[in-house]
């Protein structure tokens, strides 16, 4: 579904060149569910931004569904993004100004293919199954943070992705709130069969993981 082959990724600091991404082969699958560990500085992040179309390797391809990727039209590129492709972020990245509705809304309000009255039941669908209907119209700052970070995987999945991106989703939750949260992406993983990537610091998603890698100064491996 995407892959990744022989990706490098540099980027200039002054007069260095810093290897982000060295030589990465990488594979997702429909129904994948893949945790990338490594230290600070190893390059989880980079890898996440080409993963989700959001940054252009140097060198190497990525290839989805078959089809190498292009590079040439990122209005086109964000189209595809928007379609296949969700994320999910440890800071939760809602807007504060909004509800809880309005937020998960967000995603789909630039998807012209998408009938209003389906947007609308999508959304009541997701609040729904993370379990927040009696809070659709609370804004975050009245939410704890498991519970924002439920409305952030309604947000992400609201589109019907093919494959979430995760940047470390539990850092900012405590124990009991991360087992909530890996259990409930555990079920969309295996229901939906949506794929999740994961890159974290969390030993607990080792649990919940069906391939395990480490990244280090930008080499990728299975662990």
């Amino acid at each position: 579904m995407l892959r990744l082959q022989d990706v490098f990724r540099r980027y200039r600091s002054g007069k260095v060149y810093i290897e982000a991404l060295r030589g990465v082969n990488f594979e997702i699958v429909p129904g994948d569910f893949a945790v990338i560990k490594g230290p600070s500085g190893s390059g989880k992040s980079t890898l996440l931004n080409i993963l989700g179309l959001l940054d252009a390797p140097n060198e190497g391809a990525v290839y989805l569904d078959g089809q190498a990727v292009s590079y040439d039209d990122f209005d086109a590129l964000a189209v595809t993004r928007a379609r296949l492709i969700s994320f999910i972020f440890q800071s939760f990245n809602l807007n504060p100004v909004l509800t809880l509705e309005e937020n998960v809304m967000v995603p789909l309000m630039i998807r012209a293919d998408i009938p209003k009255r389906e947007k609308k039941e999508r959304v009541a669908e997701w609040i729904d199954k993370v379990g927040l209907s009696a809070h659709r119209s609370h804004r975050p700052d009245e939410l704890s943070g498991g519970q924002r970070q439920r409305v952030a995987i309604a947000r992400a999945m609201v589109t019907r992705p093919q494959v979430v991106i995760a940047d470390e989703p539990t850092a900012n939750l405590d124990s009991t709130t991360t087992g909530s949260i890996l259990g409930l992406m555990q079920a969309l993983n295996e229901e939906q069969k949506v794929a999740f990537v994961c890159a974290t610091h969390d030993p607990l998603l080792e649990r919940y993981a069906r391939n395990i890698f480490l990244l280090h100064d930008g080499t990728l491996t299975a662990a």
